[in-house]
């Protein structure tokens, strides 16, 4: 709750990305340098979304900032240089003689709402969509305009792709300041509207090692993700592109599960080893690969991030029986009306050959819930208030 007698109020969504060729790994933790270039999908805001609330007032006596209803340290060193560096702009702006807006409240203190409507810390990007949401919606309240994605990468790497909609790469840059090292826009959210998305959520809560400080005992201890970095990458995002310009499903799925392969094998790689997967998240894997076996050619294709949910890739023609297939392998036992959320699915039989191809025991409550979405736009503003009230 706000309490002001004067202040603006501005409220913005930001989406979730994920990445088919992984970030993993910085150059620089202060200015959040990648390793590698990275690719990513947009999804859409409707399933997976961060809404942001920022108020600006003058009877606020410091910066303060909630969390999915709980207040959080703002003196954390990301939200920080977000917050540092946004001001910066705008000052930087004013000082310019832009007439265009007037800067609100630059001098005021803001407090920050932000929640989640997915899991958070759970391995389904949620800082990403954070911190976009947090920069994109203290650019409107300050009158910040241009390439923001610096900014969000302060945050958080991934952040700087929720900057954009549909594929989106994250160069790694060559400057030592980073200025390079931005998001870029591979091809509009409408290139490809038959890609269809699942998120299959095995385990909502927060992931035992955060990705933060697994990045940084891989950098220090993995061979492997030098390799990766240094003569793999480069090569695997000529392919992605490649593929998604052509729309080649084919190539996109083999290449988006070879490298989160190659991501865990580096987590594995890493001393101590980090585990994100878990016992379901490699049930899932050969699940997808045996149902592509089946068809001789590959019709889903998934990837895991830092966490055990996975995040699989289908076209709508495959997607309504591949949804039955993950019903009948992870058998929901109590939530069968809220298995699947999100994007509706038409309901297919599967035939005993598939099942038999298949060859799983069933494995009951595996998967918590199933989220059905695919590739839409990016951040864009919902509300905007002069408020005299309580809010």
């Amino acid at each position: 709750i706000f309490i002001m007698l004067d202040g603006t109020v501005i409220t913005c969504s930001a989406p979730v990305n994920i990445a088919v060729i992984k970030y993993w790994g910085k150059r620089d933790d202060e200015l959040i340098l990648p390793v590698n270039s990275s690719l990513s999908v947009t999804l859409h805001q409707d399933q997976l979304k961060t809404t942001t609330t920022i108020a600006c007032s003058r009877d606020f006596q410091e910066d303060r900032i909630w969390i999915n209803g709980r207040e959080e340290d703002i003196n954390q060193s990301r939200l920080q240089s977000c917050l540092r560096e946004m001001r910066r702009l705008a000052r930087k702006r004013s000082g310019d003689g832009d007439p265009a807006h007037g800067v609100a409240g630059l001098s005021h203190k803001v407090h920050i709402c932000s929640v989640n409507n997915f899991p958070t810390a759970a391995g389904l990007a949620s800082s990403a969509s954070g911190y976009a949401c947090l920069v994109y919606t203290l650019s409107r309240l300050f009158g910040v305009e241009g390439e923001l994605s610096a900014v969000a990468r302060q945050g958080s790497g991934s952040a700087c792709r929720s900057m954009y909609g549909g594929f989106v790469q994250w160069k790694i840059g060559e400057r030592a300041d980073g200025k390079d090292s931005l998001a870029e826009q591979v091809q509009p959210e409408t290139h490809w509207p038959e890609l269809r998305v699942l998120v299959l959520v095995v385990n909502a809560q927060r992931k035992h090692i955060g990705s933060t400080s697994g990045m940084q005992t891989s950098v220090k201890t993995s061979s492997l993700l030098k390799h990766r970095a240094e003569c793999l990458v480069s090569g695997q995002m000529d392919k992605m592109m490649r593929a998604i310009n052509t729309k080649d499903f084919s190539a996109f799925g083999e290449l988006t599960m070879q490298d989160s392969n190659q991501f865990h094998a580096t987590c594995l790689d890493t001393y101590p080893p980090i585990f994100y997967l878990s016992d379901v998240s490699r049930q899932i894997i050969n699940l997808v690969h045996c149902y592509n076996h089946h068809y001789r050619e590959i019709k889903v294709a998934y990837t895991f991030d830092a966490g055990p949910n996975a995040v699989i890739f289908t076209l709508q023609e495959h997607l309504p029986e591949f949804v039955q297939v993950v019903r009948y392998f992870f058998p929901p036992e109590s939530n069968e009306e809220q298995f699947l959320k999100g994007l509706s699915v038409d309901s297919v039989p599967v035939s005993e050959s598939l099942k038999a191809a298949i060859g799983m025991e069933p494995v009951a409550n595996g998967i918590s819930y199933i989220i059905s979405t695919k590739v839409k736009t990016s951040t864009f503003i919902i509300h905007h208030a002069f408020t005299n009230d309580l809010l």
